[in-house]
């Protein structure tokens, strides 16, 4: 595929012009961040904004309505969440949320860290598609299977599979060359591609890269799925510590509960599914932010019907959009319509929207391009001129 449009992903210096405002994204290496970094960003939706921070399926974040876009860079320029003007949009580095804390193979953390270093320290790497995706996968196989266009998976210790196109390569490589390795695929890709954004949109994109590097298929490939096994409640970490991981109903946090979030002065990590988390925590610590925000909307429980719901911006944001799709969504949750499992609602169409019922993970989009729709099996829930329609996945 040659794309005919340039690549207008959106960034800090770079709004995207929404339907209801400037938009601002902020990428998050990992998803990592800091209580002052959380401020920050409260403080900016807040002051500049809608008052809302927004999750994103990358672990990234966005602010909307952004009024005033020189004070937002000096702002996230200080909490240093802005460190490279020229690279900012392609620092899109997705990583296993619980890794070095609870379960996985490896330790991916110090890996994100090092492959943002070196993606900034390129300066070629600058004209990367604001689309590409790095994946480091500490081997649970949680983020192996969104897609992405350049990873590493963990097989063993001190071994990684090289991950292109969102498939085992069959490529083996010893972990003190998995960033260099990620960053030469990158160098590939960048050579390679044109005017395409992804490399599933080259022709034998993969087996190029390979050759490029050059690496040889060296082991069966590691199947990967897309999946949906959302880390939610109280996480036992080794040493009695806690990490906490909180539901944030369609990836909208408002400022303030961000503000207690930061308050509580841990790391924070921002998942792919729109959800957060909050690691090493004492138990008191932990049962007081529960107490606390619990009651502020963020969903602790596990079988909560918000874990299967996702959206997207639907208006006012989306001009594309037919409906309010949000809030269309929101209602389905609170009036029970949303059912957790059993056999899917059939297929149909011209659905009013107090009447729609969709059993498990669901995406609700307000017209057919379906942003931000998951991977794996999802049921759509698409807006049409005359209500909405069901497709199952």
């Amino acid at each position: 595929m040659t794309r005919s449009a340039p690549d207008s992903c959106p960034g800090v210096l770079r709004l995207h012009q929404a339907a209801d405002g400037p938009l601002a994204r902020i990428r998050l290496p990992g998803g990592v961040l800091t209580p002052d970094q959380l401020r920050a960003l409260a403080s900016a939706a807040a002051d500049l904004g809608d008052g809302t921070i927004e999750l994103t399926s990358r672990g990234n974040v966005q602010l909307r309505q952004m009024h005033d876009a020189a004070a937002l860079a000096q702002r996230l320029g200080t909490a240093g969440l802005l460190p490279s003007p020229t690279h900012e949009r392609v620092r899109n580095i997705v990583a296993s949320p619980l890794s070095g804390r609870i379960g996985g193979i490896a330790d991916v953390r110090p890996l994100a860290a090092e492959l943002d270093t070196g993606l900034r320290a390129a300066a070629e790497l600058a004209e990367l598609p604001g689309r590409v995706l790095f994946t480091l996968d500490d081997g649970r196989g949680d983020v192996s299977g969104f897609g992405g266009d350049i990873g590493i998976h963990a097989t063993g210790p001190g071994e990684y599979a090289l991950v292109l196109a969102g498939a085992d390569s069959g490529a083996r490589i010893p972990a003190g060359r998995a960033v260099s390795t990620i960053l030469a695929a990158a160098h590939s890709f960048q050579r390679l591609r044109g005017a395409r954004w992804r490399l599933r949109e080259i022709a034998d994109g993969p087996a190029r890269i390979l050759d490029d590097l050059p690496l040889r298929p060296a082991a069966a490939p590691v199947e990967f799925t897309a999946r949906q096994d959302i880390p939610i409640g109280w996480l036992p970490q080794p040493g009695d510590r806690i990490a906490l991981g909180a539901a944030v109903p369609l990836g909208a946090l408002p400022a303030r509960t961000a503000e207690f979030l930061a308050a509580v002065e841990h790391p924070i990590v921002i998942t792919p599914w729109r959800s957060l988390l909050l690691a090493d925590l004492d138990e008191w610590t932990a049962e007081q932010v529960v107490r606390v925000l619990a009651p502020m909307g963020l969903i602790f429980d596990a079988a909560s019907p918000w874990l299967l719901m996702s959206a997207c911006a639907g208006r006012p944001g989306c001009a594309k959009s037919l409906t309010d799709v949000r809030a269309d969504a929101a209602a389905a949750v609170a009036s029970g319509r949303v059912v957790p499992g059993g056999a899917p609602a059939p297929d149909g169409t011209g659905i009013d929207a107090d009447h729609v019922v969709a059993a498990g993970r669901q995406h609700w989009s307000g017209c057919d391009r379906r942003c931000g729709r998951p991977p794996g099996a999802v049921t759509d829930v698409v807006a049409e001129p005359g209500g909405y329609r069901i497709t199952g996945p």
